[in-house]
């Protein structure tokens, strides 16, 4: 990517949307200028422009809660960035995994029309549990207990599964499996790898 390709607007300013890479999540829309552009492309971490204090700010700088840019894409007009990040802590200034949480929507959205819609949601809040480590929340718990501890339940829950067929018991059955892929998905978060991934391997495999 080469900046001269970037169309900075009036003020010489572009913004920036800033993506979970793993969960796709909005977190954030900030803007750049040039300047700002150039250090996170740096760094490999974002930096900002502040239209309020007309300076440059480097996200995570006293607060810690830095952002891994994994990638940044400019739109087909060149004047906008999405920037693909892996967050280490909230991205909003209130604590909050995404400045996004609010919604004008809310009990229209999640339709029944995708049946894997749940997914998505508890990946989401997975992602959100890691970032704002919510006391007495389970998945805050296994988070802090570390990998180890993660793993430990995934091959419980494994078992579990595994036992529940053979006891021909699918009431059983269908809750250890929901149990195994919670405990997926919060090992997929700690690994840093996107369920995207697991499933463009299977979308891969499908066309073989």
């Amino acid at each position: 990517m080469t900046i001269d390709k970037i169309k900075f607007d009036q003020n010489g300013l572009v913004p920036a949307i800033v993506q979970d890479a793993a969960s796709k999540e909005v977190l954030t829309l900030a803007y750049m200028n040039k300047e700002s552009l150039e250090k996170s492309l740096e760094t490999k971490e974002t930096w900002f422009y502040s239209r309020s204090r007309q300076e440059l700010w480097h996200k995570g700088a006293t607060s810690g809660n830095t952002q891994k840019i994994v990638d940044m894409r400019y739109d087909c007009d060149a004047d906008s960035l999405v920037v693909l990040v892996v967050p280490a802590g909230p991205a909003c200034h209130k604590g909050e995994y995404t400045c996004f949480s609010d919604s004008l929507m809310k009990d229209e959205v999640r339709t029944t029309l995708n049946r894997f819609a749940i997914i998505e949601e508890l990946e989401q809040v997975i992602a959100k549990r890691e970032a704002e480590l919510p006391e007495g929340a389970y998945t805050t718990y296994l988070f802090e207990k570390g990998v180890d501890k993660i793993l430990k339940k995934v091959g419980e829950e494994a078992g579990e599964v595994i036992i529940a067929a053979k006891n021909r018991d699918p009431e059983e059955l269908k809750w250890e499996v929901s149990d195994l892929l919670y405990h997926l998905l919060v090992l997929l978060r700690e690994q840093k790898l996107p369920l995207d991934d697991v499933l463009a391997v299977l979308k891969e495999r499908h066309k073989a």
